[in-house]
């Protein structure tokens, strides 16, 4: 479940305990089934654990603790628990005076009941007994009292027996310890305790339970059925069920339609998942290892922490033992072994029962406090909590001519929008947004996109029939919009076109936009939540005022910029290359005649050199995605591993920065994989101060290759357009007597297979009757190189393809720097 949990430590400060956030939000998810990393992109509820106890149990507090049930749309805070006033014989003229001398406050931290230790519960138990029986006897007496004295008074308390109304509360000033910190108890007979009445609606699925639960967005999942106790909320509604999400211990309710036995273990595991996300691999490995303990078959336990989520060699060895023994239906017991024992059927039988008053009749909060009122054009920021029907419901609405399509997000059912949909009728919220920005350019191994083209998830899709597309639909999204039964149609017809291929636009209440590849252009383009400065404009210089271009390259590659420098016709007075590959270096040295001064490691560059080589006109860059990329689910961000290069170049962009007083025109370009956290897109803008632009080389090349590019050079977000020497075909690349089986390629990267295309893994080429990939010189026409460019050094097929995969497109570049020729001396 991708999203990062932090532990908050205990505070010194008595008065932060009144204010840490405590939130549980229930429904769907942005949780997090974090980025994640990962497939998850709408949020799942999130629950912070802190289990950090009073240092002495002798001052245990006199009721069990309890926390507000507020709003959804609203954080609760812990409330602190004030002992009763000791009874001291020195203080008995106390009561006389007006005001009493203050009790010393020893601050309590909420934790769950279930990891607290036997020895301190049972201390616990016993403390609360006695005085839950005191409080009793005294109701006793008051209530003979009141019987006689005030005979209507009964009346009103006789309600509070029942469940469907809230123990009434005594009247006090809001600040009352007794009544803000301290929720009267309830008798035993007239309280239902979890073991009671929990999930007695004969829809199976009872405590304890190990299920895989299906969120929107996410894969089935696995999970354990818990107490609503443990989720620190309100008992779920007849027909749903608290569960407790293994790998990062987080809570929903899941409709029991939408949830499965772990004993389906074959049907619901999804191994593109479990490859990709390591959060899932964790959950599967903790839900396995439950399972394996209750049926008897113990195995050696793993050591948690990073191993165990980025898949060391000894979890993924243990992993596989237990994931065939899932497969094969948890043999020899088989799935009756995986029913839960009596205790944890029965989590609570000891504790007890007056400890667990419901949240909302434990406390009545006080009249909120007069604030300044607020511009009404200030919208703050209201996290949704969407639950799991709300998105089936708003669409029957929707056919039932209720509700406007424009009015919804058609990828989660959010009311809260912001935007249209960029490819079909209908507005998208914020959150679905990110995941569109994250995914939309995001692909598999077998070419296709890694989620459904309409919500960003799914973990059934249909890929589309079209060689020369690469975009699929889940299952849930065709059958709710386009209409019941039309995944299975879509299923028994081969091939299948999809809904962005087909002539007719409209499918049920699914329909294409007729203009989407500019509103696809726009999205991207208009997608910064930051703003910035413009960009300082320098005006053309004169043609005879014009110089030769001085040039500093990080993390050269194979000379691209170069290269197209020079067809352009811009005379090159220095260029300077950071390169460390030792084949990029010798293609460099090769095809440019020694004319490039590689200087090594970008990290040994210093300000001395960049003083002692320049001035510099123009800086271009593009560090390494490997950590970066959304594709990798080991990748480590922009702060660790490769991903710190980036401040590489930030800093001697900045070296090469001309002075203050220095109007000569200086410019500079940064270029990433648009398939990256918006976290980290976010952070690149925020250091760079300016927003990318997203270029996809489909539109002057014969392979999709999308990047985002920031920089200050002229013109960055016009139009795209092929020039006539452009190959806009993969038959225009290919040598004679070879035949394309496909219009363009897939991004084409430093691995062996990603040159295969389609779902089927096919090879791009005919020749002579018989598939074949694309040879070298092939896939030098279709980044725009010349034909044997890297064919230097004897260097292998494969090393030549990656040379090429790490590279920029050359026409994509040449767009970039055409404008250049207005401030710079050309032959």
């Amino acid at each position: 479940m991708p999203s990062n949990t932090t532990t908050l430590p205990p505070s010194e400060d008595p008065t932060t305990h009144m204010s840490e956030d405590r939130a549980v939000h229930v429904g769907p998810e942005e949780g997090s089934l974090a980025s994640p990393p990962a497939l998850c992109r709408v949020d799942r509820p999130n629950r912070q654990h802190n289990h950090t106890l009073s240092d002495s149990c002798e001052m245990a507090p006199p009721t069990p603790p309890e926390e507000v049930d507020p709003s959804p749309r609203r954080k609760r805070g812990r409330r602190k628990m004030e002992p009763l006033e000791p009874k001291d014989p020195n203080m008995e003229g106390e009561g006389s005076r007006l005001r009493r001398r203050p009790v010393p406050r020893e601050t309590f931290q909420a934790g769950d009941p279930f990891y607290i230790s036997r020895r301190q519960r049972d201390k616990w138990i016993n403390c609360w007994s006695r005085e839950a029986e005191m409080r009793a006897h005294q109701e006793d007496v008051m209530s003979v009292m009141e019987n006689l004295s005030e005979p209507e008074f009964q009346k009103e308390e006789e309600p509070a027996a029942s469940l469907a109304t809230p123990t009434p509360q005594q009247h006090t000033d809001p600040a009352s310890p007794t009544i803000a910190m301290t929720p009267e108890p309830v008798a035993r007979g007239h309280r239902a305790t979890p073991r009671d009445s929990e999930y007695k609606d004969g829809r199976g699925f009872g405590l304890g339970c190990l299920v895989f639960g299906k969120l929107r967005g996410f894969s089935w999942w696995p999970g354990r059925i818990v107490s609503w106790v443990m989720s620190g909320r309100s008992r779920a509604a007849e027909g749903t069920r608290w569960v407790m999400w293994f790998g990062d211990g987080k809570f929903s309710v899941v409709c029991v339609e939408k949830l499965m036995p772990l004993s389906s273990f074959s049907s619901a595991f999804h191994q593109p998942t479990y490859n990709k996300q390591p959060m899932y691999r964790r959950a599967i490995y903790e839900a396995l290892q439950v399972a394996s303990k209750r049926a008897g078959k113990p195995l050696p336990s793993c050591d948690g922490g990073d191993d165990a989520e980025g898949g060391g060699a000894e979890l993924q060895k243990q992993n596989r033992k237990l994931i065939e023994w899932a497969m094969t239906g948890f043999l020899p017991s088989g799935p009756q072994s995986l029913d839960p024992p009596d205790e944890e059927r029965h989590p609570y039988k000891d504790v007890y029962p007056e400890m667990w008053v419901e949240p909302e009749e434990a406390y009545t909060p006080p009249p909120p406090t007069k604030r300044p009122r607020k511009n009404v054009a200030e919208k703050p920021k209201i996290r949704e909590v969407i639950d799991e029907g709300t998105r089936e419901r708003l669409i029957q609405e929707i056919r039932q001519k209720t509700r406007n399509m424009e009015d919804i997000c058609i990828s989660c059912g959010s009311l809260n929008v912001s935007l249209e949909h960029p490819l079909f009728i209908g507005a998208m919220c914020q959150s679905c947004k990110n995941c569109f920005l994250e995914c939309a350019y995001q692909y598999d191994d077998d070419g296709y996109q890694s989620y459904c083209t309409i919500c960003c998830g799914g973990r059934e899709v249909l890929m589309c029939g079209n060689n020369n597309c690469c975009r699929c639909f889940c299952v849930e999204c065709v059958d709710l919009l386009v209409g019941l039964g039309s995944a299975s149609a879509a299923i028994r017809e081969d091939p299948w076109n999809c809904y962005m291929c087909e002539t007719h636009n409209t499918h049920g209440l699914l329909r294409r936009r007729d203009d989407w590849p500019s509103r696809l252009q726009v999205f991207f383009a208009n997608n910064h939540e930051q703003e910035f400065e413009a960009a300082r404009l320098y005006p053309p210089v004169a043609a005879e005022r014009r110089q030769p271009i001085r040039v500093l390259s990080l993390f050269d590659g194979i000379a691209t910029g170069l290269l197209v420098l020079r067809d352009l016709g811009i005379q090159v007075d220095r260029y300077v290359a950071s390169e460390v590959c030792e084949d990029s270096i010798t293609v460099g040295i090769v095809r440019h005649h020694g004319s490039i001064m590689y200087v090594g490691d970008v990290r040994n560059v210093t300000r001395k050199h960049i003083q002692d080589w320049g001035p510099f006109d123009l800086v271009i860059g593009g560090s390494p995605c490997n950590d970066l990329s959304i594709v990798n689910p080991a990748r480590k961000g922009l702060f660790e591993g490769t991903g710190r290069l980036f401040f590489e170049f930030y800093r001697l962009l900045h070296e090469a920065r001309p002075k203050p007083d220095d109007h000569r025109p200086f410019f500079w370009l940064f270029e990433n994989v648009v398939a990256m956290g918006i976290s980290d897109k976010r952070d690149i803008s925020r250091f760079l101060e300016c927003n990318p632009v997203m270029i996809d080389a489909k539109e002057v090349s014969a392979a999709h290759r999308a990047r985002y590019f920031w920089g200050n050079l002229p013109g960055m977000g016009r139009p795209l357009t092929a020039m006539v020497n452009d190959r806009l075909e993969l038959q225009d690349c290919l040598e004679h007597g070879r035949t394309a089986k496909f219009g363009k390629v897939r991004t084409i990267t430093t691995r062996s297979n990603s040159v295969k295309q389609g779902k089927d893994q096919h090879f791009p080429v005919y020749m002579d009757n018989k598939e074949d990939i694309l040879w070298c010189t092939e896939m030098e026409r279709v980044f725009g190189f010349p034909v044997h460019y890297t064919d230097v050094s004897n260097m292998s097929r494969l090393s030549r393809q990656r040379l090429l995969g790490r590279s920029w497109s050359v026409p994509v570049i040449r767009h970039l720097f055409a404008p250049l020729k207005e401030y710079f001396a050309c032959n």
